[in-house]
């Protein structure tokens, strides 16, 4: 078994190409994690959709079939060119892959470092393929791990001490540019979803009123009331009229197509100055002189800066994340060493049981005897296995032992294929196990 995972971020792919790729909805993430398990060579997988990455993360059993799978039907999803695809992702395999999502549920390889949202993003993604039966305890081992991981980094380094998101980023921006201004100002946030709603907390620290505005009436005022006094709830016809009264708007709805055009302007003259915060765009491209127009992609070199303040943490945390890589590999190797040796146990006590019968059938074991001679051959049995099974258990923690091991299974006639190893979980923390 292998793990996998295909990227699309901001780090590869620009926005309009992230566009096309995202997933509007968990339907659409549904249908795709169903074609890719019709597949033999892929036992799980669970796709992450945010506004700055696609990634689709695998256990499979052959990695090369699995990838150009993937890059088969998000051609298709996107009707991006499959060669395109192809110098656009970044592919990452085993060791690879889990380091990068362990660094990426640990915020560092976000747009903005040490952002607060992608842990719950890529739980919430498990759990979707879970529910629906794509993802399971291949993948479960490695996302457990990963947000252990992430807790460290949390706790070992001030990387997230002040929590940023992209709407931080957004707001910060505003402030920049607006200064002392802004306070005060009336701010329009369309979309009350979990970035709205932190655009909205972020305007109201910075001292400005919040109109916030959804298409669902009831939902948009359930979220203004927990958000204070300070935030009115309004639907979406009355996106055209907020646009011509006020400068300041932050979007971040999950429509498929724009929602603000120009043909909703009417007056040029007033001073704007807007954040599309969508995958997709909620904005069309409007050149207006008066109008300042800041996305999702334009706010790297604010990360970036963001990123430098905390290269030392950062530093530190890459150094948590190569730990638990090591250690979940550790883990793993010696998780699967359990069922071996298990099974070669298995094995002896049927080897006995035939020899016993065979021995008792010829009358060269009384029937009296039976017992004891069973016991003496199980206790013989047990001090020859002793030393192999503890030195299997000892080279089971070592990467360079992998082949001993599978050689071991080929010997004695060993599959673990269908082995359910919760059952073993408890062993690793009694027979010597670090990890």
């Amino acid at each position: 078994m292998y793990y996998q995972v295909v990227s699309f971020s901001h780090k590869n792919c620009d926005q309009g190409k992230r566009e096309k790729l995202a997933f509007a909805n968990d339907d659409e993430k549904i249908e795709m994690l169903d074609q890719l398990v019709t597949f033999e060579f892929v036992h799980e997988v669970f796709i992450i959709s945010t506004c700055n990455r696609v990634e689709l993360v695998l256990a499979t059993r052959d990695n090369f079939s699995s990838y150009h799978a993937i890059l088969g039907l998000m051609a298709q999803k996107s009707d991006l060119n499959f060669y395109e695809l192809k110098t656009t992702a970044q592919r990452y395999d085993d060791e690879e892959a889990v380091q990068h999502i362990f660094s990426v549920v640990a915020s560092l390889d976000s747009l903005v470092v040490g952002e607060s949202q992608i842990t719950g993003q890529v739980k919430e993604a498990f759990m979707l393929s879970h529910k629906n039966k794509t993802a399971g305890r291949k993948l479960n081992r490695m996302i457990s791990y990963a947000v252990r991981c992430a807790a460290e980094v949390r706790n070992a380094t001030n990387i997230s001490q002040k929590p940023i998101s992209i709407a931080s980023v957004a707001v910060a921006q505003a402030h920049k540019i607006l200064g002392d201004n802004m306070s005060g100002t009336t701010a329009v946030v369309v979309g009350a979803g979990e970035m709205g709603v932190l655009a909205a907390k972020h305007l109201l620290r910075a001292g400005c009123d919040v109109i916030m505005l959804g298409r669902d009436q009831e939902k948009v005022e359930l979220v203004a009331h927990t958000l204070g006094e300070n935030v009115k709830a309004g639907t979406m016809d009355k996106l055209p009229t907020y646009l011509n009264r006020y400068r300041l708007l932050f979007s971040a709805t999950s429509a498929k197509e724009v929602i603000v055009t120009k043909d909703l302007i009417e007056n040029e003259a007033l001073p704007r100055l807007w954040f599309d915060m969508a995958i997709p765009r909620d904005i069309e491209d409007i050149g207006m002189e008066k109008l300042e127009l800041f996305r999702i992609d334009d706010l790297r070199a604010i990360s970036q800066n963001n990123h430098a303040l905390r290269e030392e943490q950062a530093l530190r945390a890459n150094e948590i994340v190569e730990k638990y890589r090591e250690e979940f590999y550790t883990w793993l190797r010696a998780l699967s060493i359990e069922p071996v040796i298990k099974q070669m146990r298995e094995h002896v006590t049927k080897a006995i049981d035939a020899e016993m019968q065979r021995a008792l059938k010829k009358g060269f074991v009384p029937v009296e005897a039976e017992e004891n001679m069973r016991k003496m051959a199980e206790q013989m049995f047990k001090r020859f296995l002793h030393e192999p099974t503890q030195n299997l258990r000892h080279s089971s923690t070592e990467k360079k032992n992998a082949n001993c091991i599978e050689a071991v299974k080929k010997m004695f006639n060993i599959n673990t294929d269908n082995i359910d190893f919760k059952q073993y979980k408890d062993d690793h923390h009694t027979k010597g196990y670090k990890a």
